[in-house]
């Protein structure tokens, strides 16, 4: 695979390469961890994570050139594929990096037969949950002081996945996202 030369800008051009998290990611995804998150996850986290792929985790990285600028997991459970994380580069953060991320993480749901999509979000962090609600996600409850034992979660449902009306919602986001995506992992 050809890697991008890096776009200064964040303009409509921009082109995301997204791929399989490795395990020679993780130092990357670490510096991008600790600016996102309070209490970040350690490498030994991310490596037992990816240890766990194919079986039951699927984890991503996007790149814009040669930069690592985002990540996301998926756990897959008999009934569900749970949203893990989804984390952007603070200065890459509102380009459409997370949307993308998260398409192929639905897809990817989908095509393993998960009937729906369940992920837990800050109660603060409205953006994300704006973004959640565009791929069909509703608030289902919350879970008091998940995160670092103050803040509330809101725990979020998209049911009915494997549905046309959920495809079609799918490509009807990925059609309004500016620049382009580059999947370099095989199916989906």
């Amino acid at each position: 695979m050809k890697v991008l030369p890096e776009r200064a800008s964040s303009g409509p051009g921009v082109v995301v390469r997204i791929s399989p998290m490795r395990r020679r990611h993780v130092r990357a995804i670490l510096k991008i961890e600790q600016r996102v998150y309070p209490r970040p996850w350690s490498a030994a986290v991310f490596a037992s994570e990816i240890d766990q792929v194919p079986r039951h985790r699927r984890y991503l990285v996007a790149h814009v050139g040669r930069r690592l600028v985002g990540y996301a997991g998926l756990l897959l459970a008999p009934d569900s594929a749970h949203i893990t994380n989804v984390a952007v580069a603070p200065e890459r953060q509102r380009e459409g990096i997370g949307s993308r991320l998260l398409l192929v993480l639905a897809r990817e749901a989908i095509a393993l037969g998960a009937p729906a999509l369940t992920l837990e979000v800050r109660v603060g962090n409205v953006a994300a949950q704006q973004m959640y609600q565009r791929f069909g996600f509703t608030p289902a409850g919350v879970r008091k002081r998940y995160y670092e034992g103050t803040d509330d979660a809101i725990v979020m449902w998209a049911h009915d996945i494997g549905q046309a009306a959920y495809a079609e919602r799918l490509m009807a986001i990925e059609a309004e996202l500016p620049g382009g995506t580059i999947w370099d992992g095989g199916a989906p």
